[in-house]
């Protein structure tokens, strides 16, 4: 199922699925074929009266979906199974020979990966990034098409590329990108044109969110924040369970709110925005303020020094984990979320600095309790996985922004109608 360059996206539809009500239209037809496809990922490997119990709709309407997604073959048919009496039925799983190409674009390197659709790694390689984006592109392509011709065996469904930056939902430019200082390059074209496969991209932050709702991590929430730490800070929305993208695709810029006029200048122009306290380039600044000869580079080599137990470098990390928390207060007063989840490379020493986050995150409420803070449990690797997801969402009719399997958990009265 190879899609060329020539082909046209599906676009973007969010439908929360969890408290809508299923009828025999056009529309209902596609939210009924999201949640056929969306229990087979949750239950596989099932068989089909299984998924019409699960869903409520007819054995006939299952049957239908069925076939469809067997011939675009997002789906495959595996064992059958062996009942006492009866019709033996054949159980159905997604098919591990459909995968996608993904990077995770930062601004010194991209990581490069092939993902199927379970989210299992079939391969990982890592290419150097140059201030000239045509230059790092080709560096790119090449590293893609290697990893595609050693696993030619598979079929191709696209590539999905995450970034440090906000891409334009219509015409897929990116069109703010402070750290990597690529703006309005046309990085979707210039791979699909060397590639001939479909490219679909999105910012870090809302790949790394719409990865947690693929995969059914967060069944049942509705209202959460992602926030995304790397050389930047970066924030995705989860508003009444849709993913918020705003004019332009730019909604969630809070790592750009100026915190303190007086701060250091931030890559968008201004001075002392929140990312210039709390993400990992601030954790390396304080640590080289109080050590001016250090030869610590990469925020890993920071962090593994506060394993050692390093007293310096733990009070550099503590320092970014204090602004992180404080800046929190941003995301709580303007949207009130349930959930907040934190990505990136401060998650590998959680135990040692969540507190820290958490602590600053009640103190700054204006009232109530506190969201949740979570981690996400991959780390880096959420990118990644967030890559395949916007190809997934895009590419499979997947519309929605919540799991099925959530609405057990939220509404559990609420059955879909055929």
């Amino acid at each position: 199922m190879k899609h060329s360059a020539n082909t046209a996206g599906r676009g973007v539809r969010r439908i929360d699925l969890a408290y809508v009500e299923l009828a025999s239209s056009e529309n209902a037809r596609e939210v009924n074929r999201d949640i056929v496809l969306e229990l087979i990922r949750s239950k596989q490997p099932v068989a089909r009266a299984d998924l019409s119990r699960l869903s409520g709709l007819q054995p006939s309407t299952i049957s239908a979906i069925v076939e469809q997604l067997l011939a675009e073959k997002w789906i495959v048919e595996g064992a059958v199974v062996r009942r006492p009496r009866g019709r033996r039925p054949t159980l159905l799983s997604l098919n591990d020979e459909l995968v996608i190409i993904v990077a995770d674009l930062r601004p010194l390197q991209a990581f490069l990966a092939i993902v199927d659709l379970n989210g299992r790694f079939l391969a990982q390689e890592t290419v150097p990034i140059v201030s000239d984006p045509e230059r790092s592109i080709a560096r790119m392509i090449d590293a893609m098409q290697a990893m595609r011709e050693r696993h030619a065996n598979k079929t191709f469904e696209g590539v999905g590329i995450s970034l440090p930056g906000r891409v334009h939902p219509e015409t897929q430019r990116l069109i703010l990108a402070p750290n990597l200082k690529w703006s309005d390059y046309d990085l979707k074209s210039a791979i699909q044109k060397k590639l001939d496969l479909q490219v679909e991209m999105d910012n870090a932050a809302n790949a790394c969110l719409l990865s947690e709702l693929w995969f059914g991590r967060m069944d049942g929430v509705r209202n959460a924040v992602l926030i995304s730490l790397s050389e930047g800070l970066g924030t995705a929305i989860l508003a009444n369970g849709q993913i918020v993208s705003g004019l332009n695709g730019l909604a969630g810029e809070f790592g750009h709110v100026p915190v303190d006029p007086s701060g250091p200048v931030c890559g968008c122009g201004q001075r002392g925005c929140w990312e210039t306290f709390a993400s990992s380039n601030a954790a390396l600044r304080f640590y080289a303020e109080l050590v001016p000869k250090s030869n610590i580079r990469t925020i890993q080599e920071l962090l593994q020094l506060t394993e050692e137990d390093d007293a310096t470098a733990i009070e550099a990390v503590s320092r970014q984990a204090r602004h992180l928390g404080r800046g929190l207060r941003l995301i709580t007063a303007a949207l009130s979320p349930e959930l907040i989840l934190i990505t990136g490379a401060l998650t590998t020493c959680w135990s040692r600095f969540g507190e820290i986050v958490q602590k600053e995150l009640t103190a700054g409420m204006l009232a109530g309790s506190a969201p949740r803070l979570e981690i996400t449990k991959e780390g880096d690797l959420s990118r990644l996985r967030g890559a395949a997801a916007v190809v997934l969402q895009r590419h499979s009719g997947y519309h929605r922004s919540t799991h099925l399997s959530g609405i057990s958990k939220t509404n559990p009265d609420r059955t879909a109608k055929p």
